[in-house]
């Protein structure tokens, strides 16, 4: 724990300078609050993927000192996180980098995990056996969708005040917890960094959003994410490959979800945003009917209270893959479950139906 310590200090006092320094100089803020999926109501720096990054490299440096072996593993997935960052930073700061560049970059970051960490997808665990992947025509082009994938899902569900930063941390203490199951010394300790700098983060960020991830922090958490999700499992063998897919599957299916909602059912392309997200019915149809209109105030606690959902449902799937990371085929049963139980929610809501359980007391 003492690298999720370190990056968590680290994280809390660099995220509080890169406030006072956009506050005081007024760049790289969010000022729309007209967008589709706008929720708050005063200009916010969204550069929170810096004083993650930088942290992340400070507890590392750090942590080296304790576990030299994992020195040149630590770096090299840095050095590639930082390609998924650059894309997000530029956006954050110009807001002029098309979604297809942002994909394009973080797909040359998976292309450098996978050549200088050997991140490959090399099997599927199956039931009744292991299904090998030896081609490289496949494997290649299954990493980078893979990788970029969940990089991309990451900055979906970042709408609301710590909704993906806590989602992330969920998932970053699971891999460290099944990487001390299986002795895999490097995948623990970078994800109690990446997890530290994250909760570093989130106290700025939540619930009063002081500060957004931005399309910087979530496409280099989300890299990370899949990355780390990609080699714990490659690496080692007892590891079922769905422990991953349930780890990941709630911002993944979301990401599959909205896009063929967008191209099949709207007739639109599918990376148009929308607000129409499950995160967003949520905020919309069943937290404000709990706190009120689209005032100020209100919209703040509306904002603030629509995050705890998502997270309890996070778990629905964290809980499972952590408990049974080993076993192929309950792994499999709890993505089935997941994939229906969310059909199923968003269905509710959507037609606004939704099950008294999600309803929170009107009274404060």
């Amino acid at each position: 724990m003492f690298s999720f310590f370190v990056s968590f200090l680290a994280c809390a006092l660099l995220t509080l300078l890169v406030i006072k320094s956009t506050r005081k100089n007024g760049f790289a803020l969010d000022g729309d609050f007209a967008g589709v999926q706008k929720v708050h109501t005063h200009a916010v720096a969204r550069i929170g993927g810096i004083p993650i990054f930088l942290a992340v490299i400070v507890a590392s440096g750090i942590s080296v000192l304790r576990q030299p072996a994992i020195a040149p593993w630590l770096m090299t997935l840095i050095g590639c996180g930082a390609i998924a960052l650059a894309g997000g930073i530029v956006e954050d700061y110009t807001g002029k980098v098309s979604p297809g560049r942002r994909l394009l970059l973080t797909l040359i970051a998976a292309g450098f995990g996978y050549w200088l960490l050997d991140a490959r997808v090399m099997r599927i665990d199956l039931p009744w056996g292991v299904l090998a992947l030896q081609a490289g025509w496949l494997v290649l082009p299954l990493t980078l969708l893979a990788v970029a994938g969940i990089a991309n899902a990451v900055n979906i569900i970042d709408g609301f005040n710590g909704l993906a930063s806590v989602v992330c941390i969920f998932m970053l203490l699971s891999l460290a917890y099944v990487a001390l199951q299986v002795g895999d010394m490097f995948v623990l300790v970078a994800a109690l960094i990446v997890a530290g700098a994250t909760a570093g983060f989130l106290i700025w960020n939540y619930p009063v959003g002081l500060i957004f991830l931005g399309d910087g922090g979530a496409y280099f958490l989300g890299f990370l994410l899949g990355e780390l999700a990609l080699l714990l499992v490659m690496r080692n063998p007892g590891v079922s490959t769905w422990y991953a897919a349930l780890l990941l599957i709630y911002p993944a299916f979301e990401t599959v979800f909205s896009a063929y909602r967008r191209m099949f059912v709207r007739g639109k392309s599918p990376a148009m945003p929308d607000g129409i997200h499950l995160h967003s019915l949520i905020f919309r149809r069943i937290v404000q009917w709990t706190v009120g209109p689209r005032e100020a105030r209100a919209l703040m606690k509306r904002n603030a209270r629509t995050s705890p959902y998502l997270w309890l449902f996070s778990l629905t799937a964290v809980i499972p893959a952590t408990v049974f990371w080993k076993n192929t085929g309950v792994l499999i049963f709890f993505c089935l479950l997941f994939i229906i139980s969310y059909l199923w929610l968003y269905g509710r809501i959507v037609r606004f139906k939704s099950p008294r359980w999600l309803f929170l007391n009107r009274k404060d």
